[in-house]
């Protein structure tokens, strides 16, 4: 991290299929070695599939999955007279946003479907119906919250 000056954000262009900013960021978390073509095909053909599954608009669907991974708090390390204590914060917007981006292409990963499409789609669908590991992810930070708050006095 700079000591001189907040690093500055970059504007991401809106992805070409449903022109939503937050698609663009999950693909480019997506994608491996600058292949966003291979990781646009991922996310479109997940998106077909959960289309066909439930009959709904795919973007809903991603868009509540996404709400339901965001944690709200999370624990930071904070050193206090030589002892380490796990202190809970709540999680700035972009944040969280990242966070359950992160989460979801991860527990996409490591499932067992055949296809990285049908992984995500899987993924998607878990975490929209309030399921899946990327849930599970998310209540765990809030019970490792929940469980320090005795030291919430220590927040800086």
């Amino acid at each position: 991290m700079s000591r001189r000056r907040a690093a500055q954000r970059r504007e991401v262009l809106p992805d070409p299929k449903f022109g939503d900013l937050i698609l663009t960021r999950f693909m480019n978390s997506m994608m491996f070695s600058g292949k966003k073509s291979v990781a646009e095909g991922i996310v479109y053909g997940a998106f077909d599939i959960i289309q066909k599954k439930t009959g709904q608009e795919a973007l809903k669907i991603f868009h509540g999955a996404l709400d339901n991974v965001r944690p709200a708090l999370e624990v930071r390390s904070r050193r206090v007279g030589g002892a380490t204590y796990q202190v809970p914060v709540e999680v700035r917007q972009d944040r969280s946003q990242a966070l359950a981006i992160r989460w979801i292409i991860a527990s996409a990963r490591s499932r067992t479907e055949h296809t990285m499409t049908d992984r995500l789609s899987a993924e998607i669908l878990d975490a929209a119906n309030n399921r899946g590991s990327a849930v599970k992810k998310r209540e765990d930070t809030h019970r490792m919250a929940e469980a320090n708050r005795a030291f919430s006095h220590y927040r800086w």
